[in-house]
């Protein structure tokens, strides 16, 4: 269950769980209450536990998977921060950017543990956050801020670049993330495209269509982990950017003319 407002999040989960559509929309500061959370984007993969901290950063790709304990649920606390809001503080402090700050998808900050002392005292004004209380959700956010700038202040340079993603090397962009199962908007945007432009360039470049050419590749790459590495279809559809199984499966047969549980028994 999760129980939220705009920019407050608690999270509950009793059993894994995974999100949908696998793109960051807000910048957002994360605490784990309980459990753990293995996040995902694509080149690096880090398990956050108990006490733990992340910045996941906006306009990325990034997979995130949450695992209850043995004893205990999954439990998060999750505030984002929206484009209007980093303007205001921004605009406050006249920070102007000078360079734009290259940095994954998310950023460790379990170090600092201010901001884990801050996170926790957010769990006191649980009823007042979600029954919206505008004023104390806004000084609570400002804090927030204010207490990451002090850890570190080159963080200014991602939370405040207001900049849309350029235009980017479209081969290499979807070879990395070909995995991640996002609309085709979301492609096209972060290749710094529209969806008319991406979809032309893409086609002059893979020679058929976006949606042909993702469900080809990831079924490419479940073969190879199947069999080469031995990996159960049920331990990868997912992975791989497929929404159930059975999807996966028959698509997979339909490919290789054999279902993938089928060729794991002859690899």
């Amino acid at each position: 269950m999760a129980d939220s407002t705009d920019h407050i999040n608690y999270s509950c989960h009793f059993a894994a769980f995974r999100e949908g559509e696998q793109f960051v929309l807000h910048h957002s500061l994360s605490m784990i209450i309980s459990g753990e959370m293995e996040l995902n984007d694509g080149t690096e993969r880090k398990v956050f536990r108990k006490g733990n901290l992340y910045l996941a950063r906006r306009n990325q790709l990034l997979k995130f998977v949450k695992e209850p304990g043995e004893r205990e649920e999954f439990r998060s606390l999750t505030m984002r921060f929206d484009e209007e809001l980093l303007k205001q503080v921004s605009a406050e402090g006249a920070f102007q950017l000078e360079e734009r700050l290259k940095t994954p998808a998310f950023i460790d900050l379990s170090g600092a543990q201010h901001l884990r002392y801050f996170m926790e005292s957010l769990l006191q004004y649980k009823d007042l956050l979600e029954n919206k209380a505008p004023e104390l959700l806004q000084l609570k956010q400002k804090e927030a801020l204010m207490l990451l700038f002090a850890y570190d202040k080159e963080l200014k340079k991602v939370l405040f670049d207001f900049s849309d993603p350029h235009k980017i090397d479209l081969e290499e962009f979807m070879q990395k993330n070909y995995h991640f199962n996002v609309k085709l908007e979301r492609f096209a945007y972060l290749t710094g495209r529209s969806l008319a432009t991406f979809k032309r360039d893409f086609e002059k470049i893979f020679q058929t269509s976006p949606r042909n050419w993702l469900q080809r590749r990831r079924l490419q790459e479940a073969y190879f982990l199947i069999t080469q590495k031995q990996q159960r279809p049920n331990d990868i559809y997912l992975d791989l950017g497929f929404e159930d199984l059975s999807h996966f499966s028959f698509a997979f047969k339909k490919q290789f003319g054999q279902p993938p549980s089928e060729l794991l028994k002859t690899s």
